[in-house]
């Protein structure tokens, strides 16, 4: 019926979105979700060009980064993929996923995203590790990235600094951007108060 299987997909996609009316947040996932998973290239895909074409505008699309799991988010890829997809991606972001390998649990803060990203995101969505305690550092530190990308939006003149070493600790809060190490310290603070609360409530 189909003549490849990114039409047959967004065909069913297509229908099934505008027989749910058109809900304001709808999301697919593509075969080729990730860099990775893309042959040659995400540009050079003929299966994400055709998502891109055939997909109605108003649906979201996921998209993990250069990998499954990927240490790093830059611009330069998100402007691939938003040019191939003709929309802005939905992150999947797996950073702190461990289903794959349960006898590792993620700790540290979110990092190795580069600053000014939000303005090219549809959204983002953090897979968590799968033991529900071991995700106040993580979720914590989203926040505090999420903040200085909203302080980013805020002040144009702090976007686009990607090329700078920002994907490690070398930038701080002093000047509006994002520090892991500081994010970090900021969840381990509230971290250690939640803890003592909950020590002091009947029965704990």
């Amino acid at each position: 019926v189909f003549p490849s299987l990114a039409q047959a997909q967004a065909s069913v996609a297509n229908e099934v979105y505008q027989e749910l009316g058109q809900p304001s947040v709808f999301l697919f996932c593509p075969t080729e979700y990730c860099s990775s998973l893309c042959s040659p290239s995400p540009s050079q895909s003929c299966y994400l060009q055709t998502i891109g074409q055939e997909l109605l505008p108003g649906i979201g699309v996921i998209w993990t980064g250069p990998k499954v799991v990927s240490q790093e988010l830059s611009a330069v890829l998100l402007e691939e993929v938003e040019a191939v997809l003709r929309r802005r991606p939905v992150i999947w972001d797996n950073l702190y996923a461990n289903d794959y390998d349960c006898r590792r649990v993620f700790l540290g803060p979110y990092m190795g995203r580069a600053p000014g990203l939000m303005s090219r995101l549809h959204g983002l969505l953090l897979n968590p590790n799968c033991e529900l305690q071991a995700n106040f550092i993580p979720i914590h530190t989203l926040g505090t990235w999420f903040q200085s990308e909203l302080g980013n939006c805020a002040h144009p003149d702090h976007a686009g600094t990607e090329a700078v070493a920002a994907l490690g600790d070398s930038q701080g809060a002093q000047d509006g951007s994002y520090s892991p190490q500081e994010a970090l310290e900021l969840a381990l603070r509230d971290w250690v108060a939640e803890i003592n609360q909950q020590a002091l409530e009947p029965g704990r």
